[in-house]
């Protein structure tokens, strides 16, 4: 095991050991104020401020597309009242947006027909009228954004005066840019046109058409005023649209507000979704908590372990709301999280109390209990809280938020299961204690009892339970698991035959090959249609939008900041050389598409200088003519350059460029990538945006941060169990679990059609914690095993954590099931990627862990030493040999000159390393199971002692020399009951001479079997087959010390009394 330091281990127990006398004695303190606790976090929702804006939530916080709108926002601030132009704004503003197609699948929209009815379409917009709440009204044409006092108008329209000769033939429209022979306005038509067929620069077909209409946002005022006319003009136009008033064209639509209004939508969807959870989440820990015995069955603590969890999880989100954390809707998955955990503890914690005696007092039980269970929830608890805590230093908000309130979550869960919970079970345990029915609190009779006293089989099946305190320890009410046994017998088994590991470690492999293939087809970035939900009306605009306009995207601006001569030849060069090798890219149009107002002054002042009589090499001549002949108030290149204070130098000047062809995230992120590059190598202050850059900063973030994040998450995983578990190994096999998990996960997340962006950037984060709760007490428990091969150290770990992996595992996936239904991506990537980690985090500790660790792991290639070494066994009663083995340690002498006090047996007592019930029944710990399994082979082992030939034996040898006469059975044989019965009563008798008081009246045998006995005659001790001794009572041994934890996953109980076997 190396070398171990347990102070942790050993101040946790101590704490949790007097945490637990404390319930046990006042339980109602604890289960009232941890209610009162709740009911005062929860008034924290009056102040609830929700957070909807996706640019906020799923941009990085100092993302290079903010800075870089700073700077252009510094220079060049958008006046959406007078100077308003489309391809120089800054921020989205205020606007409505529709794509619209052919009804009738005609590709081709240049139609009279079509014409009007997208006229009417128009004017609906601009004639509707829209009430804000204080009842003022007004229209499109009083709020719209303004060009020299003319509202932004959809140009593109005035098309109808020609569009009878288009549609016959008679007129062609040429690309990019025509002017219209009636008004003489110049319609650029790649931002109204998609899809465009173009032959020899005419267009042939238009599938689709773009309107769009802005309104103003330069203050407060105007900004609300917007909002609102934006809810109305969606609702105006979905109610045209699906009123069918339209007979030619299909319209899609979208605003600003869309993804705002879809994230409160996701909000709401899921709500419904808790009341279903909780009644599913009750089912399973009721059936779960259920046992034939109705006396220790717990269907009540399950369900109040789920009440537990929601309340934790309410109370943590008044707490966070009171701190002054916005809200958002993501946060709504954190309450289903939050179930699955709580039922885990709630497993754990009830696992821990029923492998503490019966007999003792509630208090003390309520100790041992909490002392057992301490590591094991507090390391699934910090490991959680670590892993999302490790969030909050993501750039993305969205992820912030998120983690703050999932992780104060886990932390109340944890406070509330060690007060509230721990207060349930000791109101429990005195019900238990008086040996009540579970369901109807009536006092019953143990079955053993019942059968003495001939009850009915009905009342057998449904009424009795509990355990005969005048004979505690009878097999009748003590019984073990199928399923325990199935782990420890038929699936350790199989997995130990060589065939089968080599397919275990095959399957491995083409596991990591999957994943493998997946990393590699892994998409970057949280596209906007994913936001919203699936029946969304924004889902069909984004599928036009990505089908139709992806030729001529966006319009992007390049600002150049500071103080240049721009009369200069050399500054002239530079920016042409800049805008030049921007254009040259493999993502930018050629220089048709480009807005420069130096590229045109300079070449208009050279083309027609002959008339002009103007020079422009001096800087002051060259600012005067640029004012008068091209900075004119109508012309939009006024807007592209800033002056300083005194108009006599230029501080900023700007130009456009037009994307081209850009489809994808990927695309879009390395776009933005080869234009940074481009300007961040010129000699030029430059820098290159579009708002749409704010978001696409994710993509370039989303891997490093989210590799960043699963590195730290190793390491923080990997140093906190070798903090609770000290053991160099087993850190290691953690930190390979880990990163074959989170590779699994993120593979096969791709090859899901799941993105790698911020909403995965969260599943992965607390993917984390999660791979940790089944690998670490696998590898633990395999590491702590006593037992000598590989094969049989297996044959434990699955023993003792089989059933409660399986059992957290499907309480996690329970827990999350009801986000399938949502119709969000959001939480449809919760589930997903939760559901990957709970799968591949089973299938290591269940499959692959064991396999490895029997294979690579320690004394896997060593041979057995067959060295003779003294057998020291420890019984946990004095009739039976230990489950799982004997442990031969060195030689036993015969006869006198056995010394008593070195018998026991190498067998520690539980530790609970797992995160699931126990194995009663349905959730019955192992070390009963194990201790009511050795009360069965007592009489068969003592039968073999007498009859057999252990007797005969002069010593026990380890190894092969170990021969006894006959079979050495450790798990016993089905027996003559009413042998069996008298022969336990027989030795039950002997050790009840134990408890009768020095002086009391004993008869002759039991004066010889007495502990108090002074003689000398030696064979009359060796006369008894068993010379039985005092060793310590529960009691005093738990007074004595504070409880400790061992090596195994099974507890056994503190010992009454040792027997020491007589080898004549």
């Amino acid at each position: 095991m190396g070398c171990r330091i347990t102070i942790v281990d050993d101040v946790l127990n101590k704490s949790f050991y007097k945490l637990g006398l404390m319930v046990g004695k006042q339980p109602g303190y604890f289960i009232i104020i941890p209610i009162l606790l709740s009911m005062v976090m929860i008034t924290g929702y009056q102040r609830i401020n929700y957070e909807m804006d996706p640019e906020y939530l799923f941009s990085p916080v100092s993302g290079q597309g903010k800075i870089e709108r700073k700077i252009v926002e510094e220079n060049f601030k958008v006046n959406y009242s007078h100077r308003f132009n489309v391809g120089r704004i800054t921020r989205a503003g205020r606007f409505g947006r529709v794509i619209i197609v052919s009804k009738d699948n005609n590709t081709n929209m240049l139609r009279t027909e079509v014409w009007k009815e997208l006229r009417q379409l128009d004017d609906l917009v601009q004639n509707m009228t829209v009430t804000l709440p204080n009842g003022e009204t007004f229209s499109y044409k009083e709020e719209c954004a303004r060009w020299e006092g003319q509202c932004y108008t959809n140009d593109i329209l005035n098309l109808d005066k020609i569009i009878g000769e288009v549609e016959r033939g008679e007129l062609n429209l040429t690309f990019p840019i025509m002017f219209n022979p009636v008004t003489w306005e110049a319609h650029a038509f790649p931002v109204f046109f998609g899809g465009a067929k173009v032959v020899d620069d005419v267009i042939e077909s238009v599938p689709a058409v773009q309107l769009v209409w802005f309104v103003r946002t330069d203050n407060k005022i105007q900004m609300d005023r917007g909002a609102a006319w934006e809810d109305a003009f969606l609702d105006t136009v979905g109610i045209a649209e699906d009123t069918g008033r339209f007979k030619h064209i299909s319209v899609s639509r979208f605003a600003s507000r869309t993804l705002d209004h879809e994230l409160e939508k996701n909000t709401r969807t899921v709500i419904p979704f808790f009341s279903s959870t909780f009644i599913l989440m009750g089912i399973f820990s009721v059936l779960t908590c259920m046992m034939s015995d109705w006396v220790r069955s717990k269907p009540w603590l399950g369900l109040l372990g789920n009440m537990s969890a929601v309340m934790a999880t309410a109370a943590a989100f008044g707490c966070a709301i009171y701190l002054g954390i916005s809200f958002i809707g993501i946060n709504l998955a954190a309450p289903f999280l939050m179930i699955g955990i709580g039922i885990d503890d709630t497993f754990v914690m009830l696992a821990a109390w029923r492998r503490a005696s019966p007999k003792l007092p509630v208090p003390e039980r309520m100790a041992i209990m909490l002392s057992e269970a301490a590591v094991s929830i507090t390391i699934t608890s910090v490991t959680d809280m670590l892993s999302f805590f490790i969030g909050i230093f993501s750039p993305f908000p969205s992820v912030q938020i998120f983690c703050m309130y999932s992780g104060l979550a886990v932390c109340f869960t944890f406070v509330w299961h060690i007060t509230f919970f721990a207060g349930c079970v000791a109101v429990s345990g005195y019900r238990e204690k008086q040996n009540r029915h579970t369901i109807t609190f009536m006092k019953v009779l143990p079955e053993s009892r019942a059968r003495k006293e001939e009850k009915s089989w009905l009342y057998r099946a449904f009424c009795s339970g509990g355990i005969d305190k005048a004979d505690p320890d009878n097999p009748i009410d003590n019984r073990e698991h199928c399923i325990m046994a199935f782990f420890r017998t038929t699936m350790a088994d199989f997995l130990n035959k060589g065939p089968v590991k080599a397919l275990v470690i095959v399957i491995f492999l083409a596991y990591l090959a999957g994943a493998g293939y997946g990393v590699t087809n892994l998409q970057e970035g949280l596209e906007r249609r994913k936001l919203s939900k699936v029946d969304s009306y924004s889902v069909e605009f984004f599928d036009r939008e990505d089908q139709y306009y992806r030729e001529f995207p966006y319009r992007i601006q390049v600002v150049i900041s500071g103080e240049y001569n721009y009369s200069d030849p050399k500054v002239q060069d530079e920016v042409e050389t800049l805008t030049q090798k921007l254009e040259n890219t493999s993502y930018i149009s050629n220089s048709l598409y480009t807005e420069s107002w130096l590229r045109t002054f300079v070449d208009y002042v050279s083309r027609n200088n002959d008339y002009l009589n103007v020079t422009i090499d001096d800087e002051d001549e060259f600012l005067r003519n640029l004012k008068e002949l091209w900075l004119f108030p109508a012309n939009p290149f006024s807007l592209d350059v800033k002056f300083n204070e005194a108009g006599n130098r230029i501080i900023a000047s700007r130009f456009l460029i037009q994307a081209v062809n850009i489809s994808g995230t990927n695309h879009e992120k390395e776009m933005v990538r080869a234009l940074r590059k481009v300007v961040a190598e010129s000699p030029l202050n430059a820098s290159v945006f579009h708002p749409y850059f704010v978001f696409f900063d994710q993509f370039e973030l989303v891997r490093p941060t989210s590799l960043q994040n699963l590195c730290y998450g190793a390491l923080m995983m990997m140093i906190t169990s070798f903090i609770f578990i000290p053991n160099i190994l087993c850190s290691l096999w953690v930190a390979f679990s880990i990163i074959s998990i989170e590779i699994g996960v993120v593979g096969y997340m791709a090859l899901w059609d799941i993105n790698l962006d911020s909403i995965s950037m969260i599943n992965l984060i607390m993917c984390i914690g999660f791979s940790v709760d089944f690998t670490a007490h696998i590898c633990y428990a395999y590491m702590a095993s006593k037992a000598k091969t590989p094969n049989e150290k297996v044959s434990e770990c699955l023993y003792s954590l089989g059933l409660p992996i399986v059992q957290g595992s499907f309480s996690t996936i329970l827990g999350v099931v009801a986000l399938l239904l949502a119709d969000s991506y959001i939480f449809l990537v919760f589930f997903k990627m939760v559901f990957m980690v709970i799968f591949f985090g089973a299938m290591h500790g269940l499959f692959l862990l064991p396999v490895l660790l029997s294979l690579f792991g320690p004394g896997s290639c060593s041979k057995q030493q067959d060295d003779i070494k003294m057998t020291k066994l420890d019984y946990p009663n004095p009739y039976c040999l230990p489950h799982p083995q004997l442990v031969l340690k060195d030689q036993i002498y015969n006869g006198k000159n056995l010394n008593p006090n070195g018998i026991y047996k190498i067998y520690g007592d539980d530790k609970d390393l797992g995160i699931g019930t126990s194995g009663e029944d349905t959730s019955e710990s192992s070390s009963n199971q194990s201790h009511r399994r050795q009360i069965v082979d007592e009489e068969s082992n003592r039968k073999k002692y007498d009859d057999i030939g252990w007797k005969r034996s002069s010593y026990c040898q380890s190894s092969s020399q170990f021969q006894p006469s006959g079979e050495l059975d450790l798990y016993g044989h089905d027996m003559d009951r009413t042998w069996q019965r008298q022969r336990y009563d027989e030795n039950r008798r002997v050790f009840d001479n134990y408890r009768k008081p020095p002086g009391a009246s004993r008869t002759r045998d039991e004066e010889l079997m007495s502990p108090t006995r002074k003689t000398s005659d030696a064979g009359q001790r060796r006369d008894a087959p068993y010379r039985v001794m005092r060793a310590h009572s529960q009691h005093n041994i738990h007074r004595s010390r504070a409880p400790r934890r061992s090596n195994s996953h099974h507890n056994l109980e503190h010992l009454d009394y040792v027997a020491e076997m007589r080898f004549p």
